[in-house]
């Protein structure tokens, strides 16, 4: 395999942690130039001696010079260390300051708007492309919405969603969830975003076999942040099924108490819960887990669908990130601000380089309902 053409290293921020891990064994595989990074020392240094010496350099979150230090010869960071509403924010900024390109691995949505309207202008001065979510959630929602609505001008609607079968989470994704849920998300609707509705029973929704119709719930997903930043559309829908969820009509009732441990005292007794959970599931069981990103786009009678499917969500996470990290490190990458997954990188192409590692994605027009009825 060929080194990679860098402009300069690529640190791995959270590299200690489940996912920050699989995101340095990937870039070690692929022969990247690269530093790992995070809060311990110790840790670090295990790490570095079970990938051959990769150099480690401690750098704490309430240290601003110190991550600023870090990030400053590193043509690209990827930052693997969340719940990202509670530390996301200082390698961000240190990313944003020093123009070194930010991919992170956030599932949440709020702390995505905030990459868009606090730091996209910022980034923009200095040259940095800040591109959040690109791992499983939401990299690929976002890119085959954006294959998908190609072509089709303005859309009535566009809606992601997904199903997700044998999914075990790591500790990381469990607090995470905590912030994801805590009942102050948006939604896309009539061009705007406005406060999501209560409700968390999403309907029902007719996937690809073998998964088959399924009832979902209404996801706060990241989709809702960045499809309107390159897709015109009066409407964004993001769905969730196949998960170890409870049914919509008892999340109407589960989700917001979730909220409610996330905002009081609650979260401590939550925090002691998950941090007794293993780290993350084995990859026996990552390689048998399955899922389906099922996109439609929807503008007048016109109807397409685009699918991605695959398996082992936390390995496709070190994939998708390693990769975008790698393309802004080329010295011909020229984008900057915050970006969306479908902006920063061409759909078509990032979604082909899966294919090697068992992910297929494909567009296909759906017929007119009028059409099919008659």
């Amino acid at each position: 395999m060929a080194s990679p053409n860098q402009a300069g290293p690529i640190a791995v921020y959270g590299a200690t942690g489940f996912t920050g891990t699989l995101v340095a064994e990937e870039l070690k595989r692929r022969e990247a130039d690269f530093v790992i990074a995070g809060r311990s020392q110790e840790k670090l240094d295990a790490l570095s001696t079970k990938l051959g010496g990769v150099p480690a350099t401690a750098a704490s979150l309430d240290d601003a010079a110190g991550l600023r230090s870090l990030l400053e010869p590193c043509a690209a960071v990827i930052a693997c260390a969340g719940p990202f509403t509670l530390h996301g924010e200082p390698v961000l900024a240190a990313a944003a300051e020093t123009g070194t390109h930010y991919i992170d691995t956030t599932g949440e949505q709020g702390f995505m708007k905030m990459v868009f309207d606090r730091y996209g202008d910022r980034a923009a001065q200095s040259g940095a492309a800040l591109v959040p979510a690109m791992g499983f959630d939401y990299a690929p929602g976002d890119l085959i919405a954006s294959l998908t609505a190609e072509g089709m001008g303005p859309l009535d609607e566009i809606v992601v969603a997904y199903y997700v079968r044998g999914f075990g989470p790591t500790r990381g994704t469990a607090l995470s969830a905590l912030e994801v849920f805590r009942g102050d998300d948006v939604v896309w609707r009539e061009n705007r975003w406005q406060a999501a509705p209560r409700s968390a029973d999403g309907g029902h929704w007719r996937f690809p076999e073998p998964a088959g119709e399924q009832r979902t719930l209404r996801y706060p997903a990241g989709e809702q942040i960045t499809l309107p930043k390159h897709i015109e559309t009066a409407r964004v829908r993001t769905l969730l099924s196949g998960m170890a969820l409870p049914p919509p009509p008892l999340a109407s009732l589960a989700i917001p108490m979730m909220g409610l441990a996330a905002r009081t005292p609650l979260k401590r007794v939550a925090d002691a819960v998950i941090n007794r959970m293993p780290e993350g599931p084995s990859e026996e069981s990552r390689r048998k887990s399955r899922f389906t990103v099922d996109c439609r786009a929807k503008a007048g009678t016109r109807v397409r669908r685009g699918t991605v499917t695959g398996s082992d969500a936390y390995g496709l996470t070190a994939i998708t990130t390693s990769h975008a990290a790698l393309l802004a490190a080329e010295p011909s990458f020229d984008r900057a601000g915050a970006l969306a997954p479908a902006q920063a990188f061409d759909p078509r192409s990032f979604l082909d380089a899966l294919a090697d590692f068992g992910v297929d994605a494909k567009v296909e027009p759906l017929p007119d309902p009028a059409t099919a009825a008659a």
